[in-house]
């Protein structure tokens, strides 16, 4: 299995007819990859969305993550917390499995066997980690006998994430772009908003497609209304010229909008 390019990222879409409804839309307008969290509190949307899509569900990529501080990351309580998952997304595997942050009671020797174990079980097929840094990658990558499959974390024109991008690409993994567009804030910027204007697309389109012309890059955009959802998309048509990425690459400011306490950037 291979992360399609972009995903539909289902954070802070709470209202369960919405999130079930974007997510069966996205799907059937050719996205190939949903991502959600025990956290986001909507596992049973998207489950309820991609049952209601008109798309085989072997096509799907679907991505979950388990969160220390809701369920904990010992060993039986990722077992327990997973069946839990498979149950509210009423699927039989979970495509990809992330422990969310590394926080909490994670400790890379008790966590990852556990995934481990849940990919012998045929639970899940691959394991992911999100909002690690580099030493903790190199552990996680030393502790896991599956291999570690993706890393997510925030990802975007005021966050290009040079090092754990150089890592993912060292090492053979993907990095997940999570709030690819900063929470709306690239579509301000000026190299930005001349690019989309210069190609005649949107920033969003631009912001992600910048993201995607770096190796091993994939993006989980948020987004609800089918319009968004299609303006996404759209970034894949995308081909940014040289000078436009350069451009993006020299954005003079660095910005993060996700934040929590114990977050590895903050030790």
């Amino acid at each position: 299995m291979s992360l399609p390019d972009i995903g539909i990222g289902t954070w802070q879409n709470a209202e369960p007819d919405v999130c079930a409804e974007s997510v069966r839309t996205a799907l059937e307008m050719g996205y190939r990859h949903v991502d959600t969290a025990q956290a986001y509190g909507n596992e049973a949307a998207v489950g309820e969305g991609i049952a209601a899509a008109d798309v085989p569900r072997e096509e799907i990529t679907l991505a979950t993550k388990i969160h220390p501080e809701e369920t904990g990351v010992a060993y039986e309580e990722v077992i327990e917390a997973t069946k839990e998952s498979l149950d509210r997304l009423d699927v039989d595997v979970i495509d990809l499995l992330y422990v969310h942050w590394p926080i909490g009671n994670y400790a890379a020797s008790e966590t990852l066997p556990a995934f481990d174990e849940l990919v012998d079980r045929g639970w899940i097929d691959h394991v992911g980690v999100s909002n690690f840094d580099v030493p903790l990658l190199d552990e996680a990558r030393d502790r896991l006998e599956s291999g570690l499959f993706a890393h997510q974390v925030e990802m975007h024109p005021l966050l290009p994430q040079d090092d754990l991008l150089e890592h993912a690409q060292t090492h053979g993994y993907d990095l997940v772009a999570y709030s690819p567009l900063a929470r709306g804030r690239v579509l301000d910027l000026p190299p930005i908003e001349s690019i989309a204007e210069k190609h005649g697309v949107s920033g969003a389109q631009v912001s992600l497609a910048w993201l995607l012309s770096k190796d091993r890059v994939r993006v989980i955009p948020k987004a609800t209304s089918e319009a968004h959802i299609r303006d996404n998309l759209a970034a894949l048509d995308l081909e940014l010229d040289p000078e436009d990425v350069a451009a993006i690459d020299a954005i003079d400011r660095t910005e993060r909008f996700v934040e929590r306490a114990g977050a590895p950037w903050l030790a």
